[in-house]
């Protein structure tokens, strides 16, 4: 019967050119051992592990890597037998991973950054929620968690609330969209003969306290505008401001003339757009081409005086106000 261990081992051993390099033992596992290990470097620091470990979980990266795409020869060694991977993670990161392979637990310790373990975890395609993480920090690991809440809620918002109300601006040829959240006990009660002065004269409303609620957290509104940049939106903008809902009274003004006063409650909204053109200018532009008609048809029939001074073509225009040309030397 084979012997497994129970502990890591750290040792360090001589590399090439005389530079130490970390080496670590992969703890072995309470199950019949394949005693094919191989070595992985990541960050500078060698891993040596059982490659069953990964198999265990098939649907990760790793555990791809060393399942059947070895068995193809698709992952390869360098000229050191050595497997080069997970670029760009660091030592101490990858050390925690390896627990979730070992225990199917991931225990992050102080001064590991819990950000930089979600990317990791998502770069291996590692499930992140609190069956597979635990860390001190809790406020760390709830605003990781509710980052993937938010996503999740903010997706089905957007189809369910948002697409549409884009798509309705999109057939009227709009090519911007400005939405404001209101709850669904707010009213709209505008005179119809005194308006209130708006900035955004086509703002669309949506009814959804759920909505209004998720806009509140500014965390909340930066995993939206993620989610929006994702979906190819341009010029986001989400916040909140003050929006009027109903008249309050109307004043009277010297010469006839009345202001009506309108009660404004604090909403989220949100702006963007979808303008394939929006860096050019949305000014209407007439070019104009020179005629090649003849300016002046008197003159053209020889009636009136011969040197009589055309009348300027509206493309000339811009050249009779400018500079005079150069003078010609003959």
């Amino acid at each position: 019967m084979e012997e497994h261990t129970t502990a890591a081992s750290r040792m360090t051993v001589g590399a090439e050119g005389g530079d130490d390099v970390t080496k670590e033992a992969w703890p072995t596992q309470p199950r019949p051992l394949s005693h094919d290990r191989v070595t992985l470097v990541v960050d500078g620091t060698h891993f040596v592990v059982d490659p069953a470990v990964f198999t265990t979980y098939p649907d990760t990266v790793l555990g791809r890597m060393f399942g059947r795409a070895r068995q193809h020869s698709f992952t390869r060694p360098n000229a050191k037998g050595e497997y080069e991977i997970a670029e760009g993670i660091g030592a101490s990161i990858f050390r925690v991973i390896l627990d979730f392979y070992r225990v199917g637990m991931m225990h992050c310790p102080e001064g590991v950054s819990l950000a930089e373990l979600r990317e990791a975890c998502d770069y291996l395609c590692i499930n992140f929620d609190y069956s597979t993480v635990r860390c001190r920090d809790l406020s760390a690991l709830l605003h990781e968690l509710s980052n993937d809440g938010a996503r999740r809620q903010f997706e089905v918002f957007l189809e369910d609330l948002l697409v549409p109300v884009m798509v309705c601006s999109a057939q009227e040829g709009e090519r911007e969209c400005h939405v404001v959240v209101l709850t669904d006990d707010d009213t709209v009660d505008w005179d119809l003969d005194h308006p209130p002065p708006m900035g955004e004269e086509n703002s669309q409303i949506i009814y959804s306290a759920k909505l209004y609620r998720f806009f509140k957290f500014i965390e909340n509104r930066d995993v939206a505008k993620t989610v929006l940049k994702e979906r190819g939106l341009k010029n986001i903008r989400i916040g909140i401001e003050g929006y009027p809902t109903c008249k309050e009274k109307v004043k009277r003004r010297p010469g006839g003339k009345n202001e009506v006063i309108y009660r404004f409650v604090q909403r989220p909204f949100l702006a963007l757009s979808w303008e394939k053109e929006e860096g050019k200018s949305r000014h209407v532009d007439f070019q104009c081409v020179r005629s090649r008609s003849v300016p002046n048809l008197i003159t053209a029939l020889g009636e009136g005086p011969s040197r009589a001074t055309p009348t300027p073509q509206v493309d000339e225009l811009d050249r009779l106000n400018g500079p005079a040309p150069p003078a010609l030397h003959q």
